[in-house]
């Protein structure tokens, strides 16, 4: 009996830790606590939404539906696709690389709030960061190419505090195409992510 109950409660676990993540199932580090990402009037509403390429061609606005004291720092905020072609002229052929489409650092909390509308039609209040910086990797948005079958892209959107007087230009960030964060986090002194969320674009 003991052993039923256990594997239950774990089974139970695994699920609830499924429903919570904020990252793609595989993706490290997985995080847990939502960062709400709007393009214009459309909210990312579910982790891995689909979202088409004209709704998320300008840079979002990011932000939290939960209390705005729990992010009183300053942040780095970064896009990355998980799923660009390693050959690009035969997709399906080769496996898949990452590509970095923001890196923007300096969002702090502005103190405004703008109000979403959920699935259901209840209106959700978003408190909302900002900052003045572009860099250092000004916002692309998503051009998955066209690949038979097609083949969702995953943009994973990270939430990361920064350090005091944190600065970090395009060229210690490296190459876009190939990006690996592990590394850059480990480089610039960064810790887990704080929020997170991600969608998905197909061509």
């Amino acid at each position: 009996m003991f052993k039923l109950l256990t594997s239950a409660a774990a089974i139970l676990l695994t699920v609830a830790g499924l429903a919570s993540a904020q990252t793609p199932p595989g993706f490290s580090p997985e995080v847990t606590a939502r960062l709400e990402i709007i393009f214009g009037t459309k909210s990312v509403m579910t982790p891995g939404q689909s979202m088409t390429k004209a709704e998320t061609a300008k840079q979002p606005t990011v932000g939290i539906s939960d209390s705005p004291t729990s992010l009183s720092g300053t942040y780095l905020w970064m896009m990355i696709d998980q799923d660009v072609p390693a050959n690009f002229q035969n997709p399906s052929a080769g496996g898949r690389r990452t590509n970095l489409h923001a890196m923007i650092s300096g969002f702090k909390m502005s103190g405004a709030n703008t109000t979403i509308t959920m699935s259901d039609g209840t209106p959700m209040a978003v408190y909302t960061l900002t900052s003045t910086a572009t860099g250092p990797v000004a916002y692309v948005g998503p051009v998955p190419p066209a690949e038979t079958p097609a083949h969702p892209h995953r943009y994973v959107n990270l939430l990361y505090e920064t350090p005091k007087d944190f600065a970090v230009t395009k060229a210690q960030v490296g190459q876009t195409l190939g990006f690996n964060l592990t590394q850059f986090v480990a480089a610039n002194g960064l810790g887990l992510p704080v929020r997170g969320n991600w969608f998905n674009v197909t061509a």
